[in-house]
């Protein structure tokens, strides 16, 4: 049998495991885009359709909520189809929201545009659970980071490309009204063609696909089972949902207002914002893999125990960044906390997902799912906080920042006994003798 790659081969497109790991990242970036297309337009949507801080905030909440329950969902079907047909699937159905949310004229059919499009989310599940499979104890964590990471980048692809596409139209003569709604056409598009190519071009696992009878190699006699039960009973696994909701919950909030936060915090132009706001989209090209990164070097002399500890000290950088950030009144000073932030963020979520594959790999589909509707979560509860006309964008952050370090502590609880310690240990050291 096949076993999952111990290396990362970064410009191969030969192996099972680097297509997966290049199709998944790529098809993830293209969610990305879809996802937060409009978030950049949205002091012109704002303008159109005359939406109040409250609209605007339901529409925030909207665009994350639906992703908690498909990406539970995803990671249960991912269990029993496979990634492959999963992924294929998602993005071809997603797409077609993306592509006729133009079709929204008023506040209550745009939020259930941006409810619907909620749903392409949970490509980020799919994403982790194929990259998890695909590769070895010893790269698994920045394998799984790096994909996540630029996929996301997708985030800054959107705030910078879509007032551009929006631009470029109205210069080919298409009125202000038509031009976001034909921009956002393109990523639905790519979508739609990309689901047909991850079809084609990937299979599920080492061996092959599920279809024909293939299975995760598994050499430490953990075979892969329907265990979503099993997941819900582990505390560890509901202490990472909400560390989760800590650092990707805040990084999907920042998505979706940065553009607006700048444009009014700091009087810049739609195109200027974009850009700002898509410079920290842009840090997922490396923040996020440095985190599993760091996780898998740290695991070489502490075990996962110190993947743990690693997590939460990440976490309490960002609370403490996300802090500085909300109190900065100069563009420039903004920009820089901003960066600072940002870092420990996407490092943080990348060393999220560094632990998830050694929690329990009879369920990796629906652990993977319930941690990652974590994040979408911790993004619905953040949303909520800027629906409120009292409250400033800065306090909402300040007050985020508190939240997340707080979170940290329940690091804690993620615990592993002497015998799954010392059996990951074996398996590392048995990975990095091959690789």
């Amino acid at each position: 049998m096949t076993a999952a790659a111990n290396r990362i081969d970064l410009f191969s497109f030969k192996t099972p495991a680097m297509r997966a790991f290049h199709m998944s990242w790529s098809a993830f970036l293209l969610t990305f885009f879809g996802w937060f297309g409009v978030a950049p337009l949205m002091p012109m949507i704002r303008e159109e359709m005359h939406l109040s801080k409250e609209q605007i905030g339901n529409t925030v909440v909207a665009s994350v909520a639906a992703t908690i329950f498909v990406r539970l969902l995803v990671g249960w079907i991912c269990d029993r189809i496979g990634p492959r047909r999963t992924y294929g699937w998602l993005l071809v159905l997603g797409a077609i929201p993306v592509m006729t949310i133009g079709l929204a004229d008023d506040y209550m059919s745009f939020l259930l545009f941006r409810l619907a499009i909620g749903g392409i989310g949970a490509s980020f599940v799919v994403t982790q659970y194929h990259t998890s499979v695909m590769f070895a104890p010893n790269v698994v964590g920045r394998a799984a980071a790096t994909t996540a990471g630029w996929g996301n980048l997708g985030g800054g692809v959107a705030q910078i490309l879509t007032p551009l596409l929006m631009s470029a139209f109205i210069s080919a003569g298409v009125s202000q009204y038509y031009g976001w709604r034909l921009a956002m056409i393109v990523p639905g598009a790519l979508m739609f063609v990309w689901g047909i190519l991850y079809f084609k071009l990937t299979q599920d696992y080492p061996a092959g696909n599920l279809s024909d009878g293939a299975t995760p190699v598994r050499k430490y006699g953990e075979p892969q089972g329907s265990a979503f039960l099993e997941a819900c009973r582990d505390y560890r696994v509901w202490a990472l949902f909400l560390t989760y909701a800590s650092c990707f919950g805040i990084e999907l909030t920042f998505h979706n207002l940065a553009a607006l936060y700048f444009a009014d915090t700091f009087a810049l132009s739609l195109t200027t914002a974009g850009l700002v706001a898509g410079s920290y989209g842009l840090m997922n090209l490396f923040a996020r893999a440095l985190g599993g990164y760091a996780s898998d070097r740290v695991a070489t002399r502490f075990g996962l125990r110190g993947r743990v500890l690693l997590l939460g000290g990440l976490l309490v950088g960002e609370g403490l960044g996300l802090i500085v950030f909300a109190q900065m009144r100069t563009l420039p000073a903004a920009i820089a906390a901003m960066v600072v932030f940002a870092l420990f963020t996407k490092m943080a979520s990348g060393g999220t997902y560094a632990v998830v594959p050694f929690l329990n790999r009879r369920a990796m589909g629906s652990v993977a799912g319930i941690i990652g509707a974590g994040g979408n979560f911790g993004a619905v509860v953040a949303g909520l906080m800027f629906r409120d006309e009292k409250l400033s964008m800065s306090t909402a952050f300040m007050w985020l920042g508190v939240a997340v370090a707080a979170c940290a502590s329940l690091t804690l609880l993620v615990r592993f006994s002497t015998e799954k310690e010392e059996q990951e240990r074996e398996l590392l050291q048995a990975a990095l003798s091959q690789s």
